[in-house]
């Protein structure tokens, strides 16, 4: 089986968010969140604890914004 882009999940103290997705977006989280369980050996992953460290992920390969960070850049917005 292929190796998952996401790790095991951390066990860290959430802040909680409420966001709306589309169901077919849903079903492949909770699909995603089985695998990385059955990959990783971990319980159940459901799909709000999946949310962050994807986004995270998603972040932190983004160069413009890693760079715009690390540089202290405000975006003026």
């Amino acid at each position: 089986m292929t190796k998952l882009r996401l790790g095991p999940i951390a066990d860290d103290r959430p802040i909680r968010v409420t966001v709306e997705l589309p169901a077919a977006l849903h079903r492949d989280l909770v699909e995603y969140g089985r695998l990385l369980a059955r990959e990783s050996g971990q319980a159940e992953i459901t799909p709000a604890k999946l949310i962050g460290p994807m986004l995270a992920r998603f972040m932190g390969g983004d160069r413009v914004f890693s760079k715009t960070k690390r540089h202290g850049i405000n975006s003026g917005g």
